[in-house]
Parts: C-alpha cells; structure tokens; sequence
C-alpha cells in the first residue's frame, strides 16, 4: 500500500559502525511508512543534518568519538529535537533512564523482532503526540545526566563475546589499553574489545584503583608489582603476571601520589 508522501516518518541514523548503519538501513527499507533521510557516522555531520532536514525519528549510537549521542542532543535546540531510539551498549544505569523517560533503545546487538518493536512504539508515539511527550522525557533525560557528576564509578561494564552480554567486574581487570576508538580489556588470560575510547573509559572508572599511567594505557593499581626505572625520566611497570607497561613522564606524578612512593 502507498503511503502519501505528507504521512511519511522521516527517520536519521546516526551511528560511527558502517555495518550498524546498514543493519538499520536495511529493516527500514521494508517499512513503507519510513522515508529515511540521511544516514550519519559522527555527530557534527548528524547535528548539521537534524538542523536541515528535521528527522520525525533519530536511531542514535551513544557512544561516538568527539561528539557522543547525549551531546548531540544537548546541542539541539528543543524544538527540533527528533523521537529518538538509542541504540548502544551503554551502561546499566542509562538503560534504566531511558525506560524511566519512556525512551526506547536498543542495545547491541539486537534482531529484526527487537528492532521493529522498538520501531513500532516510536511511530505510534509520533502520530499521536507528535514528539512532544518522548520530547519532554528527553529534556527530562539531558538535565539528569547533565546534572549527574562526570566522575561516576562504575562497578560493572558490558561486555558482549559471541553474540552474549555478560557482566564484568571492574576490579578484575588488570589493565586496558587505547586501539583507536576502541579500548581493550585485560583481564587474567581474557581480553575484551569494547567501543569507547581511553578517555570515556577512564572517567568511568575509579581513580583510586585505577590509573593512567600512558596516553594509551590505564592500570589497576593492586595489579603493579614493581617499578623499573627506563630511560628519559620514564619507568617500566611491572604487573603480577609478568606485563610489563611503560610510565610516562606525563603521569608519573600522579602514580607517585597515589602509590606514596618515590619514583
């Protein structure tokens, strides 16, 4: 059945992963009452393109480097913010936040059933309220989190292996180190790549237990067996298990405050 071009839903995504972008594209190419407009990989081009097209509908990756969802959304002013589907794997706490605001998400990885029911609540919402209930949640949202201190410790992160979610304790991980736009996780014999950079992650952690002790290294303080001195003022760190990382000059005072230790 044709639907007039007048009652389409224009629909944006936004996500850096060229593979979830076509997954998206992809299920909504099917639904005839969808016009997709534009497809986004980072949040200064979605920013832009929300501005000149105005999307009914926003499938938004909260997690991107430079400019994330959340300060896509703030840099919106309010009239033109879109009904947004989040879709992430973002902590526990934002999930919750999200159901309480009636938002939708879907958390990756996700299948066509999940993904159409989420599609289907947002259209339905659209169409009777036309944005402006998931409109002020969203508001609601922005405010909390922007409210909410950056220095927030998590105890648990997400970690999917093999198309499972699983839960892993902060204080297991031994050490983690920047690839790009991704950090990877050591922990014992195991290692888990998750897409969020050094940065994100540092500000999730606890800066009592963990530090940077590079530009592309965080370490678990209990994990640090010894300190070896290296050339140019910079130190080898030795862990319990044999690794060996390399202190910076950059971060050796810090390391030196914490630990009570000369170095």
């Amino acid at each position: 059945m044709e639907v007039a071009e007048s009652s389409l839903i224009k629909a944006l995504i936004v996500d850096d992963e060229v593979l979830a972008r076509r997954r998206i594209r992809e299920i909504l190419k099917k639904d005839p009452e969808i016009q997709l407009v534009g497809e986004c990989a980072n949040g200064q081009e979605a920013l832009d393109t929300i501005l000149e097209q105005k999307p009914h509908l926003l499938f938004l990756d909260v997690q991107m480097p430079e400019m994330d969802g959340f300060a896509l959304l703030e840099a919106l002013p309010p009239e033109r913010l879109p009904t947004v589907i989040f879709v992430t794997a973002f902590d526990q706490y934002a999930l919750r936040a999200f159901e309480v605001y009636a938002l939708d998400y879907l958390l990756k990885p996700f299948d066509a059933d999940r993904f159409n029911r989420s599609l289907h609540h947002a259209k339905t919402q659209i169409r009777q309220v036309r944005g402006s209930v998931l409109n002020q949640g969203l508001l609601d949202l922005l405010t909390e989190l922007r409210e909410k201190p950056k220095a927030k410790v998590h105890e648990r992160l997400i970690v999917k292996t093999t198309g499972r979610v699983s839960f892993l304790k902060t204080v297991e991980i031994d050490w983690i180190e920047s690839e790009g736009n991704y950090v990877r996780l050591h922990v014992g014999k195991e290692t888990h790549l998750l897409r969020e950079t050094l940065n994100q992650m540092e500000e999730r952690l606890d800066s009592n237990q963990f530090l940077r002790i590079h530009r592309s290294t965080i370490v678990n303080l209990d994990r640090i067996k010894e300190l070896q001195p290296w050339f140019h003022g910079e130190y080898r760190v030795l862990l319990q298990d044999g690794t060996q990382l390399l202190l910076s000059r950059k971060y050796r005072e810090k390391l030196r405050d914490l630990l009570g230790k000369e170095t």
